[in-house]
């Protein structure tokens, strides 16, 4: 089997991750040490990369990295004999979000050349390193500070920087990436546990991931109460400095406009028909009937990465918190990656 080196060395990645989750730093070996220390300069780097943040990210990973899950996803697929350049532009917005790209391109037998976001530079060179020394087989990887000599390229960015990649990479095989975010439809009957769970899928990361809840769907009736006191647990996110900076600065402009809000001192509600809502803001809207949310969703569907909702909804929809655990075989913008690689 081509893949069974690197394969067995993602295991064995996972493995290490999961014994480095569990110890104690004073039981740390010398690479769990490096780790520690490269998890504290990315935290000073970019001080959203909090230690809990890495930390919990590093374990779902970890958790993915089984022979079955590898092999189910892999199985999918007819994977070329053949090794194309693929040029990877990653963003940086939560830990390590472009590393799906990375193991795709190197299961699929390609080569990645990869652009690390300066927010995120750390980290993952440190896991290839280890995952290729795990392998017992070299893993061709480069890491770039300028893209070229590339057959293909997947590249993540905002909707302005998409339209530039779009246009530089116009002649290329290609997956451009743009904006999205991701919402959440009550039905009116959540359980408080249901709506604790909720509050994860919103506040993990600090909302900066696309995966993060920054719209909710309500019925007429709903009292936003239920949602207040069910977000109490993430309190403590005030107490971060570029967080409360955001809620400062949008809580000032929303006085000012003399705009309506509510408000329990950490996050905001806001009536609002906008998709995208500013950090330490959650934009909701009410709807009378379950046919009002669905042409929201159609409306909106190029733009949604998941939705929360209950099954018996009948949308394509997640369970509450489970946004930021993804499976291998999930896509960012529900593209998929590993057939666009197949074919490269």
């Amino acid at each position: 089997m081509l893949n069974e080196n690197k394969i067995l060395g993602l295991e064995k990645l996972g493995d290490f991750i999961n014994d480095f989750i569990k110890k104690d730093e004073n039981n740390y070996n010398e690479k769990e040490e490096r780790l520690a220390y490269l998890m504290k300069r990315s935290e000073i780097e970019n001080p959203w990369f909090t230690q809990e943040n890495q930390r919990y990210n590093l374990e779902q990973w970890s958790s993915l990295f089984t022979n079955d899950n590898i092999n189910n996803w892999l199985s999918k697929y007819e994977l070329k004999n053949t090794s194309k350049r693929v040029g990877l532009i990653l963003a940086g917005n939560i830990p390590l979000v472009g590393f799906h790209d990375i193991i795709s391109v190197i299961l699929s037998n390609h080569i990645p050349v990869i652009k690390l976001s300066s927010k995120d530079r750390l980290i993952l060179p440190f896991l290839l390193e280890i995952w290729n020394d795990l392998s017992n087989q070299e893993i061709e990887y480069h890491i770039v500070e300028k893209l070229e000599n590339f057959d293909a390229v997947i590249a993540t960015g905002s909707n302005n920087t998409a339209r530039y990649l779009e246009y530089y990479f116009k002649d290329s095989l290609s997956i451009i990436r743009k904006n999205r975010t991701s919402i959440a439809v009550l039905k009116g009957d959540e359980t408080y546990e249901e709506l604790q769970l909720l509050a994860n899928d919103i506040f993990r990361y600090f909302g900066l991931g696309c995966r993060n809840v920054t719209r909710i769907l309500i019925p007429q009736d709903f009292k936003l109460d239920r949602l207040f006191e069910n977000f109490v647990n993430h309190q403590d996110v005030i107490n971060h400095n570029k967080y409360a900076n955001n809620y400062d600065y949008n809580r000032a402009v929303y006085l000012l406009n003399q705009d309506q809000f509510w408000d329990n001192n950490f996050v905001m509600l806001k009536e609002d028909e906008k998709l995208f809502s500013p950090l330490s803001v959650i934009n909701f809207s009410r709807y009378e009937t379950l046919e009002e949310a669905k042409q929201f969703v159609e409306t909106n569907k190029d733009e949604i990465q998941t939705i929360v909702a209950k099954q018996e909804l009948g949308l394509e929809s997640i369970g509450f918190g489970e946004t930021q655990n993804p499976s291998l075989d999930t896509y960012a913008d529900n593209v998929d990656t590993m057939a666009f690689l197949s074919v490269v």
